[in-house]
């Protein structure tokens, strides 16, 4: 896969209908997963969105999620661009350059679902997700 750059749009618990309205616009393949599927514990926010990634057919990739628990949702700041692929060596330099005078929030390490993953805020204010897939370890 190589790397592609998409926005990561943040939403207050609605993700599940806005993407199925992004799919409604767009086409294409629509992927969800919750909270719970990747061990949060049932009940509350369970149900909620933690990664939705919609393929259009024309090539466009929007993916979002639910606010997790306990962090802020700030309309208006509440998207960041991601970064995704499986070039490591690649990604990991983007990385170092975006946190380069930022500040780090997620460090870009190894995740539960399996991926290396980290997120930071660039020097001029910009969110940046950086998912590197299927690193071994």
């Amino acid at each position: 896969m190589t790397s592609r750059l998409n926005p990561y749009i943040s939403f207050d618990g609605n993700a599940r209908q806005a993407m199925e309205f992004y799919k409604d616009v767009f086409g294409g393949t629509l992927a969800l997963n919750t909270f719970g599927e990747y061990g949060a514990p049932e009940g509350e926010g369970a149900d909620k969105i933690m990664h939705a990634m919609l393929e259009s057919d024309s090539g466009y990739t929007i993916m979002g999620a639910d606010t997790p628990p306990g962090m802020e949702h700030n309309p208006g700041t509440n998207i960041a661009v991601s970064l995704s692929g499986d070039d490591g060596d690649e990604l990991r330099g983007y990385w170092a350059k975006l946190a380069d005078g930022g500040s780090v929030s997620v460090p870009l390490e190894k995740q539960m679902w399996g991926d290396e993953f980290g997120a930071c805020t660039d020097k001029f204010g910009i969110s940046w997700m950086v998912n590197i897939a299927g690193t071994p370890g």
